[in-house]
């Protein structure tokens, strides 16, 4: 897949998979683990069937110094949803105001499994136009995904 930049990342959390299915579906919930740290949530919409759209703005905060309020939306449309395991959905994220220079072309599947008590999720992302992608995305995008896991598995511990 050289005309295609692809991660797929793994983990487990201790919580039940309705927990997690609700943490990855429910738009009070993403606003509060989504996105790479020093990010906010401003905006989420999710309409959670086939051809839904799901809706997501990340606002740089004050840590990411020259890019504090900077915005990041990202419009989806679901492509599966199978409750509780499995949501895939195609993406365009972009910085606000930049929106064709910056355009990503996203593809994720996000696969939930119960395991003794415990959910395994898996994300497999493909960024479809790495080539014309912004370049630090591309590059940051395992950083990005793992930071987000990790924010998801501290709410999951402490909020529900």
């Amino acid at each position: 897949m050289k005309n295609k930049k692809e991660l797929t990342l793994e983990r487990v959390f201790d919580a039940p998979l309705a927990s997690v299915w609700k943490a990855w579906t429910d738009p009070k919930m993403l606003k509060q683990w989504w996105g790479p740290d020093n990010v906010t949530i401003p905006e989420c919409t999710v309409d959670l069937r086939v051809g839904g759209t799901f809706y997501i703005v990340m606002e740089a905060g004050e840590a990411m110094g020259q890019y504090k309020g900077t915005k990041w939306p990202m419009k989806a449309e679901f492509t599966v949803v199978e409750p509780p395991s499995k949501l895939s959905y195609t993406a365009k994220a972009w910085t606000e105001g930049q929106d064709k220079e910056t355009m990503i072309d996203q593809t994720t599947e996000v696969t939930l499994t119960e395991e003794n008590g415990k959910t395994k999720v898996k994300v497999r992302a493909i960024i479809n136009n790495p080539a014309t992608a912004p370049a630090m995305a591309v590059e940051g995008m395992e950083g990005g995904f793992t930071q987000q896991l990790a924010k998801l598995n501290v709410f999951l511990t402490t909020k529900i």
